[in-house]
């Protein structure tokens, strides 16, 4: 099989990778504007061939992983939509849905049927394919949202290639996956950049940093992701994150009110509860 990589970055250059490792793919292509990431890619030997272009890349290809941001997967799609030979089957890597689909139906038209939108669960705070690896989606969760139109060849093929690195599939409808990953997901990482970015304003910002302990580190952890990445996550996905964003105001003006008066019957309510869900799901794992 001929795969077409758009966008060689840590997760793309993964499932490239991967692929490779388990035999799936003879020859690799691929593209990036990042001359940089493509020199580590080959060196690396991820990539066989440096592509000039998305359809230089895509032309020949079997299989087309479009693994770019998401903000720029439409004009990914339309560059790649006229190179496409009959039978590619193309899919992407983006962690929002509905906005990935609707540009894949813009640019693909007859073609939109073979497109399998995807979403491997795995990654890492630090970007760029020197931090690929061939492990790693190996026991790791992979959402596939296909709709009606899709075909069912394509999306067999699709999960069948994750299911051979190593990975568990799921398939969830697109809107679903959008909710679910607006709060376990896009919310944290807004937080997250929220939470570094506030107190790196702060006057005693090193005093605070070089203070921080174990809960600091974990919980802002993802604060070093691609701020790329994740602001066009964000604005992609901005409905139901919007949602998730105004409930969570909601908890922390009772958590406010809570303090403010002096209220420990509330905290600890709250963080009961928190600590029983967590504690449940921890033990259910």
């Amino acid at each position: 099989m001929r795969l077409a990589l758009i966008g060689v970055g840590l997760i793309g250059g993964s499932f490239a990778a991967a692929l490779r490792a388990a035999g799936a793919v003879s020859q690799v292509a691929g593209f990036d504007a990042d001359a940089h990431a493509i020199r580590a890619a080959l060196s690396r030997g991820i990539i066989d061939r440096a592509a000039t272009s998305a359809a230089d890349a895509a032309g020949d290809a079997d299989l087309v992983v479009v693994a770019t941001p998401v903000g720029a997967m439409r004009a990914a799609f339309s560059e790649i939509a006229g190179a496409l030979i009959t039978s590619a089957v193309v899919t992407d890597v983006g962690s929002t849905k509905c906005s990935v689909i609707d540009d894949a139906r813009a640019a693909f038209g007859a073609a939109f049927p073979r497109f399998v939108p995807a979403h491997p669960i795995a990654g890492g705070e630090r970007p760029g394919v020197e931090h690929a690896a061939a492990n790693l989606f190996r026991k790791r969760l992979v959402i596939t949202t296909p709709l009606p139109a899709t075909d069912p060849s394509a999306a067999a093929l699709v999960e069948e290639l994750w299911r051979n690195v190593g990975a568990r599939l799921e398939r969830l409808s697109p809107e679903q996956h959008d909710k679910v990953f607006a709060a376990v997901s896009h919310l944290p990482h807004l937080l997250a950049f929220a939470l570094v970015e506030m107190i790196a304003r702060s006057p005693d910002a090193e005093t605070c940093f070089s203070h921080a302990g174990a809960g600091f580190r974990d919980f802002t952890r993802i604060a070093a992701s691609s701020p790329d990445m994740w602001r066009d996550v964000c604005l992609a996905n901005r409905g139901p994150l919007s949602e998730e964003l105004r409930a969570y105001r909601a908890r922390l003006d009772i958590l406010q009110s809570a303090i403010d008066a002096g209220n420990g019957e509330t905290l600890h309510a709250v963080f009961a509860a928190a600590a029983a869900a967590k504690r449940g799901r921890s033990s259910a794992a």
